[in-house]
């Protein structure tokens, strides 16, 4: 594209000659080359791009985690086939997630370098670096604790990403704090008082303190709802077959918000 190089060149021109001339025409190849790129981020092949490079990180790095002891044990194996089912992946996307799955469990397999081609790929947009790390952390919590070696392995691959020690804990307390939200496990609702320590996780799941001010909270829920959107997530690069975990997410959301609304609301 040469637009904005012949329009920038002609205006600085008429406003002073020669030099402004080619000041203009630098500020016009600047312009054609951020539309250029703005063009090629919604293009059908970056998209495509983006969801091969997600969806591949996703299971690779599923298989790395579940050797973090030095062994893919067959509950680990279990664990992530029944996630597998959880998601909803068609029978297509199931067959090559076992086979990624394989290729990350492998004494050979490089995670650094699948985070580095992540960051390369979908980087710049943190609602997939968000899922991808959820993915993985209730992949860990399968079995209902965190140990040590799993724990290392996603703060590495959470500093690969770009994400700090501190707001990767954070992010961990707030997904632990969301799952008690989730299906069976959550047996609250607005008939009677709640435990302190469920009201806790309400403000965990949120992330903000129980002495923010209504409109803070407000805010907060607001923002993981849209972070946590389907449409906007598959608009970002996620399989569509991949987003029932957003859903689920953005339910146990609401579930942790109608709680702060009713505790607060009889307080």
């Amino acid at each position: 594209m040469i637009f904005g190089k012949l329009i920038g060149a002609v205006l600085g021109w008429y406003m002073g000659g020669i030099f402004f001339a080619l000041i203009g025409l630098f500020i016009g190849h600047m312009f054609d080359k951020g539309y250029a790129q703005i063009q090629a981020e919604g293009s059908p092949e970056r998209r495509r791009e983006i969801e091969q490079t997600f969806f591949q990180t996703v299971f690779r790095l599923l298989g790395h985690l579940a050797k973090a002891d030095g062994r893919v044990s067959e509950s680990e194996v279990q664990q992530t086939e029944a996630y597998m089912a959880e998601m909803g992946l068609t029978a297509e996307h199931r067959k090559e997630a076992i086979a990624l799955f394989k290729e990350g469990a492998a004494a050979d397999f490089d995670a650094d370098a699948q985070v580095t081609r992540f960051r390369e790929v979908c980087g710049r947009r943190s609602n997939l670096v968000r899922m991808l790390l959820i993915y993985l952390v209730n992949i860990a919590l399968a079995d209902g604790e965190l140990d040590e070696q799993e724990a290392e392995v996603l703060r590495r691959i959470a500093q690969g990403l770009g994400i700090s020690a501190s707001m990767f804990e954070q992010l961990l307390r707030m997904i632990q704090a969301q799952n008690s939200f989730g299906g069976q496990q959550y047996q609250g609702g607005a008939g009677g008082p709640s435990s302190a320590d469920q009201l806790q996780k309400a403000y965990d799941a949120l992330g903000v303190s129980p002495e923010a001010s209504d409109a803070e909270i407000k805010k907060a829920y607001r923002k993981l709802m849209s972070q946590y959107h389907p449409d906007k997530l598959m608009g970002q690069g996620v399989p569509e077959d991949m987003v029932k975990e957003a859903t689920e997410r953005s339910q146990e959301i609401s579930k942790a918000y109608e709680l702060i609304k009713t505790e607060r609301a009889r307080g």
